[in-house]
């Protein structure tokens, strides 16, 4: 076509994307339009819309993982249309899925790995959940068995994430969480042992609490309740929540005693997003015997092309998360996954002593004796121009997402700062957090915020 005739074939041109009849005027938000649009539009402008999301990189608010290699994201891509409940359809996701059960068995001694129940889930609420209904089911199994009634079923725990408190109000059992008191931010077996009788369906210790990020005395509890047994006739199960712990005390401190190789551990559950490094949408569930999963539970489907057994609260969701799973064990296995974890633990460990030379902070949590973390509050009585609300929506104007909350019942005084240090969080983002909050602080000094006093919000606290 020659140039001089460029103008016949205009209607035919690509408009630059932002020059296009579809951008040239707001497209609608809360009504399905009437008409389509070109891929390249459509994607354009929700796109431009994900740009005022923070970055994920920065928020280190979320236990979750913000950072994949390159082959995950390959791997996610060839999945993206494979649903995990179809097993027969998808039998070698079906097969990684199972071969990942049974590692994360072994890795949490399983007397017999090899034969245990287990599945994944869309995460680790789900997965509690699971755990916690195979518990009421088991008691009251038991209670039917002695002729008692099973009307008034109870679970304890200490200060516990809201999916415990779903499962306790959907399934009807009474939740006995330990509050903090105090100093005591975490279940003691003295405090487990006094909420214990026989409608009692089992005791949920955490393994990296939501609000500290410490590690709650599995062991110690386990003891207890076997003392308890002895001296009461008391037999009670345990589940862990090892929602972000189950995937980091095989690797970094495979001597504490949490896992299966308490018998009292029945169950466990945990976050494949989290410290198992895969992408965001997988849990896992791990019974230490197949006795511990009442068949009442598992339901078998032969509408997708095969007879095959289902146990979750979820029907379809997709595979990718799950494959990418087992890419990660073998990758990296037991020796990568230490690798990353020392170094995040190295990183919230450095990064708590950079806090703490700020001057106006208390620390919590220094990242030692439970998850890659660290948190704070301010200093009873100190008067620095702001409060830890002020902080946390100031450092995110560079970017940064810290959670200040306050903590639960009997301690809503106490206002505290949590980090997460997940795999990707390097030393030198640390430095350059670090110098943020320097300015922050500056900020204030000369910019106070007039606001109810800080010793007020903040009880302040003493001891890591």
């Amino acid at each position: 076509m020659a140039l001089h005739e460029k103008d016949t074939i205009r209607e035919d041109l690509e408009d630059d994307v932002y020059a296009s009849t579809d951008l040239s005027v707001t497209l609608p938000k809360y009504k399905m339009p009437e008409h389509e649009h070109d891929p390249r539009h459509a994607f354009q402008v929700v796109h431009d819309e994900l740009m005022l999301d923070g970055n994920a990189r920065q928020n280190l608010a979320t236990f979750c993982q913000t950072w994949v290699e390159p082959e995950v994201h390959t791997l996610m891509n060839e999945c993206i249309d494979k649903n995990m409940i179809d097993k027969d359809e998808y039998p070698q996701s079906a097969e990684l899925e199972g071969r990942c059960v049974h590692m994360l068995a072994d890795l949490w001694n399983s007397p017999d790995a090899a034969n245990t129940m287990g599945c994944s889930t869309t995460g680790s609420s789900e997965a509690a959940m699971l755990g916690g209904m195979a518990l009421k089911w088991k008691w009251r199994e038991k209670m039917k068995a002695a002729g008692k009634p099973t009307d008034k079923p109870n679970l304890i725990c200490g200060p516990v994430q809201v999916c415990w408190h779903k499962f306790a109000r959907y399934w009807d059992v009474e939740l006995r969480e330990i509050p903090m008191e105090g100093e005591r931010l975490i279940m003691t077996p003295q405090e487990v042992v006094k909420r214990c009788d026989e409608n009692t369906i089992g005791v949920v210790p955490t393994l990296g609490v939501t609000f500290t990020c410490q590690y709650e005395p599995v062991k110690a509890v386990n003891d207890a309740l076997d003392q308890l047994q002895q001296d009461k006739g008391l037999d009670i199960p345990i589940h862990v929540d090892g929602a972000s712990g189950g995937f980091l005390a095989p690797f970094v401190e495979p001597e504490l005693e949490w896992d299966f190789r308490l018998p009292r551990v029945k169950s466990i559950n945990t976050s494949g997003h989290k410290f198992g490094l895969a992408p965001l949408g997988v849990g896992w569930v791990i019974w230490r015997d197949k006795a511990d999963l009442p068949d009442d539970l598992i339901f078998w489907v032969n509408y997708l092309g095969g007879n095959m057994p289902t146990f979750a609260l979820n029907f379809s969701r997709p595979g990718g998360q799950i494959v990418a799973q087992y890419y990660n064990f073998l990758r990296l296995g037991k020796e990568g996954y230490r690798k990353i974890h020392q170094a995040c633990y190295s990183t919230a460990h450095y990064l708590c002593d950079e806090i703490e030379k700020l001057g106006p902070f208390d620390i919590i949590y220094n990242g030692r004796g439970g998850i890659p973390a660290m948190s704070w509050s301010l200093k009873k009585g100190v008067e620095p121009g702001f409060n830890l609300f002020d902080l946390s929506d100031r450092i995110r104007s560079r970017g940064w997402q810290i959670a200040a909350y306050a903590m639960p019942p009997k301690r809503e005084d106490l206002v505290i700062m949590r980090i997460l240090v997940r795999h990707g969080v390097s030393r030198d983002l640390a430095d350059l957090l670090v110098e943020d909050l320097k300015r922050c602080i500056a900020y204030f000094k000369k910019n106070p915020v007039v606001n109810r006093s800080n010793e007020e919000e903040s009880g302040g606290f003493k001891g890591t």
